[in-house]
């Protein structure tokens, strides 16, 4: 397009013409500037300028949003991939390696609510790339901590989730505020796409570059770069849009209280039942990512297919394989999971997903590719719920309250979910096993007799989903009347 310097009017971009029409930032198309006469060519500044609010479109901040969110969850996961070799290099116990998820998490949780009120009153996209600016440089600076100081790689953990967490609860809103109706449902699909694909790159990101470069600290050098880039692009492509223009709502001038905030949601039936059916999809994918490899390492032992691991480096095969699964199966669940934002469908599949997962147990004594059979069908089913549950958000609460929502929502589901229930599994496990003569057969039913609570807790979740359709048309058309 031909691009020309002129006075600024109406609602073009100010020193600039072009035959074409301009994207501004809230997502629109501007109508085409007419040349004129009076209109000189461009200085490059200009030109740059024009250029970069053309790249502005909602997809484009989509797309760029969702490169962040697997970034965050690929950072989170890529310390599980390398556990065992973090474990030997600080000499701690295994309860002291479960620090580390245990401070993430409650770091996490915590910082939500602070950034949700944040998220619904200042600029969510400063926000979101001052957190992920954070976390980069703390990610980095840990893989330097020496071996004497275990107590500040576990603090490190922590600020990383309060970067993190910065993230999760404003992005989502950015996304709600660019797209409405179905093109929304699909935009918070990808999005939400990154909890299982980041999930699994992290797996094989962390086992993948401590093999490449023979050292397990690359393995956590590798996503602060890609943290910058994605922080540089969020500051330069990303728009801040007006909240709840996609909804036709920026009539709403006047800004609640946060306390008033709180009573409302409190009242949202809708936004309560889903919260606590995201808590049990999160208690049961918490409890999957760190026991599920090492519970297929020890069927294979019981198969006699594989020797207990007594080498310095053991094999990490299974976590490679079930960060492929997760990978794929996210990227299914989702697809699945686009039609619309309804809980009746969230609850059908929780339903399905707790069979498949029951089964998991039942087929690994004497099959391992059963038991990933198993595992694919049940994660494909149980990652359908993340988009939709966002969507059911998104039409149940109104756009001036929704970060506080996403951020308590991420609370709940944090508290009631994977922080605890990885250190839960291990409790009960450990429990069973000093009741019994330790062997290798035993060592792994107690695992698997432990992990038989996440079926029931899904099927709770089941039950919560079939709450919140009881009251969701009823609360959506509240919120539009709002």
């Amino acid at each position: 397009s031909i691009i020309r310097c002129g006075p600024s009017g109406g609602g073009g971009i100010e020193g600039c013409s072009s035959l074409d029409e301009v994207r501004t930032l809230s997502g629109s198309m501007s109508p085409a500037l007419k040349s004129s006469p009076d209109l000189h060519p461009c200085q490059p500044g200009h030109k740059f300028r024009a250029a970069l609010l053309r790249c502005r479109s909602p997809a484009a901040a989509a797309g760029i949003l969702s490169f962040g969110n697997v970034l965050n969850y690929m950072d989170r996961y890529t310390v599980a991939g390398v556990l065992l070799d973090i474990q030997r290099h600080y000499g701690v116990s295994d309860s002291g390696i479960g620090l580390l998820q245990t401070v993430f998490i409650c770091s996490f949780m915590v910082a939500a609510p602070i950034f949700g009120y944040l998220g619904d009153r200042f600029n969510r996209k400063v926000i979101l790339s001052c957190g992920i600016f954070f976390w980069s440089i703390v990610t980095l600076s840990s893989s330097f901590i020496s071996k004497e100081y275990y107590w500040l790689f576990v603090l490190s953990r922590g600020l990383v989730g309060i970067g993190e967490s910065s993230y999760s609860s404003i992005s989502p809103t950015i996304i709600g505020d660019l797209f409405t109706n179905n093109s929304r449902t699909m935009m918070l699909s990808v999005f939400y796409l990154a909890i299982p694909l980041g999930s699994g790159l992290g797996y094989i990101l962390g086992a993948s570059a401590k093999v490449a470069a023979g050292d397990w600290h690359w393995a956590l050098r590798v996503s602060p770069l890609l943290g910058i880039t994605a922080g540089t692009l969020i500051l330069l492509f990303v728009p801040e849009p007006k909240r709840g223009i996609a909804d036709q709502m920026g009539r709403i001038r006047t800004r609640t209280s946060w306390l008033c905030d709180m009573k409302a949601l409190a009242k949202n039936r809708s936004y309560v039942f889903s919260s606590l059916a995201s808590s049990a999809v999160s208690f049961a994918t918490g409890a999957f990512g760190m026991w599920i490899p090492l519970y297929l390492a020890r069927a294979q032992v019981v198969q006699k297919t594989a020797e207990a691991c007594t080498k310095e480096i053991c094999s990490s095969t299974d976590s490679l394989i079930f960060g492929v699964i997760t990978c794929v199966t996210g990227l299914l669940g989702v697809v699945i999971g686009t039609e619309r934002a309804d809980p009746l469908v969230c609850a059908v599949s929780m339903l399905g997903s707790a069979i498949f997962i029951c089964l998991i147990f039942v087929v690994a004594k004497k099959s391992i590719v059963g038991a990933y059979v198993c595992i694919f069908i049940g994660e494909t089913l149980l990652f359908l719920n993340w988009a939709i549950t966002a969507d059911i958000l998104m039409f149940v609460v109104i756009p001036t309250r929704r970060a506080t929502a996403v951020a308590f929502q991420s609370f709940t589901s944090h508290l009631l979910g994977d922080a605890g229930s990885p250190y839960l599994i291990g409790l009960i496990s450990d429990a069973l096993q000093q009741s019994y003569t330790t062997s290798a057969l035993w060592r792994f039913l107690s695992l698997g007799y432990a992990l038989m609570l996440c079926p029931f807790i899904i099927v709770l979740g089941g039950m919560f989903f079939l709450a919140t359709a009881l009251f969701f048309l009823d609360d959506r058309e509240k919120a539009e009347k709002q």
